[in-house]
C-alpha cells in the first residue's frame, strides 16, 4: 500500500533574505520530491512563498504590512511560484497542479469534502498537488499563519501516514542553538506539553510569518487526528527520504493515535464554535475520560449565541478547552435547564427533545 505524505515547506526556504523565488532551492525540493515518487509514496506539498516571491516584482522594496499590499504581492507571486515548480518538476517528467484554500473552506464539510476528493483524484492521476493558502482573498484574522496548520488539516483530511514541516533549523531545542551553546535538542516527542511550548520562540525569518511555536501547533492538530509529524531541516540529496527514515535532520513527534473519522476532523480543528459551554468537574471527568455525553445538570454557565445544531466549544471551571461539539439546545432552551437534574430537565422541555447537551458521538475531546 502506498504511503501518502504531506510535504510542507516554509517561505524562508524557497526565497531569497530580500525577496523573491530562489530557483536553485525550488529545483532542489523538487528533486527530493521526485525521490519520495521515486521510493513509491504518494506526495502533496503546502507551500508558503507567494507574497515572498512576488513583493518585490510588484514595486515593494520590503514585505508589505497592509492587507491590500501582501494581497496584490499573492496574486503576482502566485503565479511566479506555481511556474517555478511546474518546470522544476518538470525536469523530473512530475506534473503539478494548484490548490488555493482558506479557513471558510475547512469550516464547510461540503467544500471540504469537495477539496478531498479533487485531490485524491489528482494523487489518482499521479499529479502532486501543490495546496497554498488562498492569500488573495483571506483576511489576517482568519489566516492560517505560515501554512503549518494548513498543512496539518491538510495531513489529517487526507489521512496521511506522516507530515513532513521543513524549516531552518533541524528541529525543536531547549533553548535557541544560535544564542545558546548548551541547547540540546529533542529527538522525538511522545506527548506535547507546557514544556514543550516554553521552548519555541517566534517568527524565525524577516520572509515568513510562522515560527517554531506554530509549528507545535500544527503537529498537535496532525498527531491528535493520527499523523506522526517530522519538523526538521533538508538541504542536502536525500534529506527528505531520511526524514521519512526517521534518521532524518529534525524532532519526531509521535501519535498513538489512529485517524479521526471525518466528521470528528471537522468538528475539532475545522469548524467555528458559535458559544462556549462551562462545565461542573463532574461532567468533566464525564467527558474526557468516561466516554460520556453531556447533560444539562453538568452545565455551570453559557456564553456567546447559538442554536441546535450548532458546534459550541466546552470548557471547565478554570476556562481550560475540554473539546468541541454539536449542541442540541437552543441558547435560551438551555439557559432554562442548567444545572438540572434529568428528571427536572424532561418536565421543563419535554420528551420529545434530545436530553443530552452534547452527545458523545457529536463530541471531540481537545485536552
Amino acid at each position: 500500500m502506498l504511503s501518502r505524505i504531506v510535504v510542507k515547506i516554509g517561505s524562508s526556504s524557497l526565497t531569497t533574505d530580500e525577496g523573491g523565488l530562489n530557483l536553485d532551492s525550488i529545483a532542489f525540493f523538487a528533486g527530493e520530491l521526485s525521490a519520495l515518487r521515486s521510493a513509491g509514496h504518494e506526495v502533496l506539498l503546502v507551500t508558503s512563498g507567494a507574497v515572498a516571491a512576488g513583493f518585490r516584482d510588484i514595486g515593494y522594496e520590503t514585505r508589505p504590512r497592509q492587507l491590500h499590499e501582501k494581497q496584490a504581492a499573492a496574486a503576482l507571486g502566485q503565479a511566479l511560484l506555481m511556474r517555478a515548480y511546474q518546470n522544476a518538476l518538470a525536469d523530473h517528467q512530475l506534473k503539478a497542479a494548484q490548490i488555493l484554500l482558506t479557513r471558510t473552506d475547512f469550516a464547510n464539510r461540503k467544500r471540504m469534502n469537495n477539496a478531498n476528493m479533487t485531490i485524491t483524484e489528482l494523487l489518482k492521476q499521479g499529479v502532486i498537488p501543490i495546496i497554498n493558502e488562498n492569500d488573495t482573498v483571506s483576511i489576517d484574522e482568519l489566516k492560517f499563519g505560515d501554512n503549518d496548520t494548513l498543512s496539518a488539516l491538510v495531513a489529517n483530511l487526507v489521512r496521511a501516514q506522516q507530515l513532513i514541516i521543513l524549516t531552518d533549523t533541524d528541529g525543536l531545542y531547549t533553548a535557541d542553538p544560535r544564542k545558546s551553546p548548551d541547547a540540546t535538542k529533542y529527538e522525538e516527542i511522545h506527548e506535547i506539553t507546557e514544556e514543550i511550548y516554553s521552548m519555541a520562540g517566534g517568527a524565525g525569518s524577516s520572509v515568513g510569518t510562522g515560527g517554531m511555536r506554530s509549528k507545535i501547533d500544527a503537529a498537535k492538530i496532525a498527531t491528535r487526528g493520527g499523523v506522526p509529524v517530522f519538523i526538521g531541516k533538508a538541504n542536502e540529496t536525500g534529506d527528505l527520504l531520511k526524514a521519512l527514515e526517521h534518521t532524518g535532520k529534525g524532532t519526531y513527534f509521535a501519535t498513538h493515535l489512529s485517524s479521526l473519522p471525518m466528521k470528528k476532523q471537522w468538528l475539532g480543528f475545522m469548524s467555528s464554535p458559535l458559544g462556549r459551554i462551562v462545565v461542573d468537574p463532574g461532567a468533566e471527568k464525564a467527558l474526557i475520560h468516561g466516554g460520556n455525553s453531556l447533560l444539562p445538570v453538568g452545565v455551570k454557565r453559557i456564553e456567546g449565541s447559538f442554536h441546535a445544531g450548532d458546534v459550541v466549544e466546552v470548557v471547565n471551571i478554570g476556562n481550560e478547552r475540554l473539546g468541541r461539539g454539536i449542541v442540541n439546545y437552543d441558547e435560551d432552551q438551555l439557559q432554562a435547564v442548567l444545572g438540572l437534574p434529568s428528571s427536572q430537565v424532561i418536565g421543563i422541555i419535554g420528551e420529545v427533545h434530545r436530553l443530552e447537551v452534547i452527545h458523545r458521538d457529536e463530541w471531540i475531546t481537545l485536552k
